[in-house]
């Protein structure tokens, strides 16, 4: 069993003098969070350019579903890269994309059959889904949710209310987009209790916002993360996205499913939305899609993805090599990882609730899978968040040689690896109890 190993202060002397050139020449607009400059990675461990190993519980941000550099993988790729590395899939034809998109139409599994629209990221496949939504719909609004975060281009940020710095001097942004409350059962945004709210956050939208701003039959699509990512890992009521998608079918508004985050077995199914009983008519995957290589898709309904030739396109999506990475993927998430991630789950999920009993600043766990939030607080009666302390805390755990992120104003989100072990995951667990102990005492 691999342990944490810490040789030199952080960051070494190689790593620091990476730092320093890469704040001469890197775009400063980058968030890094905490030195870590990578030398190598197998599976759940990262190895720094002076020797130090950490336990990952990051995954590139939820991208390695099958942790870093599996063989399996990495042969599809030196295979793909020595036959043919690009040609455009646009302007012609050749068959890991062909394979891929059937693939990804029968996992998808939309009645009446799915078509799938290539890019190189998960803003690409918002971008597109926007795009769609409104060349189908013929219909100028669309509706995304508070804390929602769909990516940085123009339109996919148009669509995101992350954080207010993610906007700022950008504006003005895509017209015709209302963002309206998500379900945050923790901090619910209508000050009431779930089951008794009687699913109010998608009422509010019928009224008040269609009775007195926005006519429904000018509403082209609904944009909505299964689970909230960047949002805070906010999972909602089990009856919200069923609401929501009766409510655009009472409209003939779109569903679009944002499963940048959520898909390819990360909440243990292979999309979110399986969760909830709902097929939604478009959906928006990437990340863990192609196990680190660069490859977004559009999954829309065969009858909706009716635009003409030439109506969007993209040169570098669908490159073979990614293709290849992608079925790859997808053939070890149906042989037995995405049935990991729901086992591995249970037990980080057991294994946190387990220490929130003996630290107050744990105000919540909350996950499906290998998707699972912990929301800090200063007190839990009032709930008012610690984002000072998730920091203290990500810190502190990168110096003992765990990697997490933050997410939420005061959330941190364990993503590891679909193939992580028990004993990675008890590892994972006592390095973060024993950060609490010494930052939250």
């Amino acid at each position: 069993m691999k342990a944490p190993l810490i040789k030199t202060p952080l960051p070494g002397p190689k790593a620091a003098e990476l730092i320093r050139v890469d704040a001469q020449f890197v775009s400063p607009s980058y968030t890094r969070i905490y030195p870590l400059v990578v030398e190598s990675a197998q599976g759940s461990w990262v190895l720094d350019v002076d020797g130090n190993q950490f336990l990952d519980f990051t995954a590139g941000i939820a991208v390695n579903a099958t942790g870093h550099c599996h063989p399996e993988v990495v042969e599809a790729i030196r295979d793909q890269a020595g036959k043919l590395i690009h040609m455009s899939g646009t302007d012609f034809y050749y068959s890991p994309q062909i394979v891929l998109a059937q693939k990804l139409a029968e996992i998808a599994n939309m009645t009446g059959g799915a078509r799938v629209f290539y890019g190189n990221s998960g803003a690409e496949a918002v971008e597109a889904a926007l795009k769609l939504s409104r060349y189908h719909s013929r219909r100028e609004q669309m509706i995304s949710f508070f804390g929602a975060f769909h990516g940085r281009t123009m339109g996919a940020l148009s669509l995101t209310a992350s954080k207010a710095y993610q906007k700022k001097y950008y504006h003005p942004f895509v017209p015709g987009i209302t963002h309206v409350p998500y379900p945050n059962c923790y901090h619910c945004p209508h000050g009431a209790c779930y089951p008794d709210c009687g699913s109010a956050c998608v009422q509010w939208i019928e009224d008040p916002l269609f009775r007195t701003c926005i006519p429904p039959e000018e509403v082209a699509a609904i944009f909505v993360e299964p689970i909230q990512g960047e949002g805070g890992y906010i999972v909602p009521p089990p009856q919200f996205h069923l609401e929501l998608s009766k409510l655009a079918k009472k409209y003939g508004i779109l569903l679009v499913a944002d499963e940048i985050q959520t898909g390819m077995g990360r909440t243990g199914k292979m999309f979110a939305m399986e969760h909830f009983g709902v097929e939604p008519d478009i959906m928006a995957i990437a990340k863990g899609i192609a196990s680190g290589m660069p490859l977004g898709a559009m999954i829309a309904n065969a009858q909706i993805m009716d635009w003409h030739a030439g109506a969007h396109a993209s040169t570098f999506g669908g490159n073979p090599v990614s293709c290849r990475a992608a079925l790859a993927t997808i053939d070890l998430l149906q042989a037995g990882l995405i049935e990991n991630a729901e086992i591995r789950g249970r037990q980080l999920i057991t294994g946190l609730q387990e220490i929130q009993k003996s630290f107050e600043c744990m105000g919540d766990v909350r996950g499906k899978g290998l998707m699972v939030g912990v929301e800090l607080v200063k007190d839990r009666i009032t709930k008012e968040s610690a984002p000072d302390l998730r920091s203290l805390i990500v810190q502190s755990a990168f110096h003992s040689g765990l990697l997490l992120l933050g997410c939420g104003e005061s959330t941190i989100r364990f993503c590891p690896a679909l193939t992580i072990s028990a004993g990675e995951i008890n590892t994972g667990l006592s390095i973060f109890e024993e950060t609490l102990r010494k930052v939250a005492g």
